[in-house]
């Protein structure tokens, strides 16, 4: 089973959320184009983002309203703008921090701004997209048809979730879907306008990367919400009772990041079904992603051998059982449809021999985290123990910085550190920077936060905590500029550019 054979190369990574600007949240607007520059100027190849879809619980892009649907609160009100579509009293007197995401403020202005535009459009304006969004209506309805009357339906329940829907809804009653439709004409176009939108934004963007060599790393979640038009549209698909309930959820047990494990919450597939239909939803999902990235690290790879199911009833995920996944035959079916696998494997944790197995016959790329090394000098995580087909990081989403990490060390691990690097650490962020990048793995990751050598307050994600996640930006006056030249150089050093194709 072949997979592509990556260059030797290296990439940051940063969520677009994470961008700063006025509008209170990263977007896809001029700063995200000037972000792109930057990764040009630091010869990098790849910009790692998260998942794009709509945040639902704790404003996680892992707890999606979708698995196909993209994040409006990205879309860029200056975009917007040029074409026409808002007008710059929408945003007039608006002052929103700079330092973090307030969801509670961004989503109703996101919403307005789309409102806006959709009115505008609706009315006449930007009619040189009026042929594109029917085109775009056509092409998506697959998903489209079913996540935009999804979303109309729950903001007309006052943002109810779906396993609080009435029956009828939840069950897609055709007559009372219909009746429901009628009354949400102007919202269920509006919110199809909005990801055409999305899309639009999102795909100039890319192809500017891609003009300048820079490929973008998406991110799957292995499940997908249990509030989520997937779940709604495709309730055959997962493991519910009759009442549309799950019976289990997914999540793992306790492990490095939480002493009672991660319960996620998440619904668990019925893969016996999926693959009576050629596991057409998983082929559909990846195809959709690969519009919109070049390379998906494939969250939880674990699960596709086995998952973790916790019995619905529980609070915490001690308690659960490992129970098979599809395996390999997933994947089979997958490269007969996308013509190859350009995944990377997230093999983190507690991995057994199957995944390994799994992971190598597909000849996937795994992970490795340097801040996982201290466990000792055999530990897959140190540099010197990398195989080339593998993908290293400084952190992740869910690590905390390499400078907040290196702060909550005792003395021994701090010399274990310095004595396996050959040095004393100085630097941590750059010294960890460096040493992935020395290394024989093929692809090299650092999130921003280390190459602006940040501390714990510009953490993203606290595994096994709820609240208060997903929220951290930069500001533009604490971005460093010799990072640039810094980045470059370790680059070059290490023979990790990549020559940019011409047009």
């Amino acid at each position: 089973m072949s997979t592509p054979t990556l260059p030797r190369s290296s990439g940051v990574l940063l969520h677009p959320t994470s961008l700063p600007g006025p509008f209170g949240i990263g977007d896809l607007g001029p700063t995200a184009y000037r972000w792109v520059e930057t990764l040009a100027a630091m010869k990098q190849s790849w910009w790692q983002v998260l998942p794009l879809g709509p945040t639902g619980a704790g404003d996680s892009p892992y707890q999606s309203f979708s698995a196909f649907a993209g994040n409006i609160n990205l879309l860029s009100p200056e975009v917007l703008l040029q074409e026409g579509l808002v007008s710059a009293d929408l945003w007039a007197g608006e002052q929103f921090p700079a330092d973090h995401v307030d969801y509670a403020r961004v989503t109703p202005f996101k919403s307005k701004l789309l409102r806006a535009a959709w009115g505008t459009f609706r009315g006449g304006g930007a009619s040189a997209l009026a042929h594109d969004f029917e085109t775009y209506r056509a092409v998506e309805a697959g998903w489209l048809n079913d996540y935009a009357l999804f979303v109309a339906i729950r903001e007309a329940l006052g943002g109810t979730g779906l396993t609080s829907w009435p029956p009828d809804l939840l069950r897609r009653n055709p007559v009372a879907l219909a009746e429901l439709e009628k009354k949400l004409a102007d919202e269920v176009p509006m919110h199809k306008f909005g990801q055409f939108l999305f899309d639009r934004q999102w795909g100039t963007l890319k192809a500017f990367a891609a003009a300048r060599g820079i490929k973008v790393i998406g991110d799957a979640p292995i499940f997908v919400a249990l509030d989520s038009s997937d779940v709604w549209a495709n309730p055959d698909q997962f493991l519910l009772d009759p009442d549309r309930m799950p019976t289990v959820v997914a999540g793992v047990p306790p492990d490095y990041f939480a002493e009672d494990g991660q319960h996620w919450g998440n619904p668990i597939y019925d893969w016996a079904r999926m693959e009576q239909t050629g596991f057409a939803w998983w082929c559909a999902r990846v195809l959709r992603q690969l519009k919109q990235v070049d390379l998906i690290r494939l969250d939880h790879f674990r699960g596709f051998c086995q998952a973790w199911h916790i019995p619905a009833t529980e609070k915490t995920a001690r308690v659960g059982l490992w129970i098979d996944g599809p395996g390999i035959k997933l994947f089979e079916r997958l490269r007969t449809a996308l013509g190859g696998l350009p995944l990377i494997a997230e093999d983190l944790g507690v991995i057994t021999p199957d995944v390994e197995s799994l992971r190598d016959t597909l000849a996937l790329p795994g992970m490795r985290v340097i801040q996982f090394a201290l466990a000792g000098p055999a530990s897959l995580h140190w540099p010197h123990n990398y195989t080339t087909n593998s993908a290293c990081y400084t952190g992740t989403h869910d690590n905390d910085t390499v400078n907040g990490w290196y702060a909550t060390l005792n003395d021994q691990d701090r010399n274990y550190l310095a004595l396996t690097l050959g040095k004393v650490v100085g630097d941590p962020a750059w010294d960890m920077i460096r040493a992935a990048w020395a290394s024989v793995a093929t692809v090299a990751i650092a999130p921003l936060q280390d190459l602006l050598s940040m501390g714990s307050e510009a953490r993203m994600n606290r595994p096994g905590i709820a609240t208060g996640n997903w929220r951290w930006r930069f500001r533009a006056d604490q971005f460093r500029p010799d990072a640039i030249p810094r980045l470059e150089e370790l680059t070059r050093l290490y023979n990790r550019v990549q020559p940019v194709a011409k047009a």
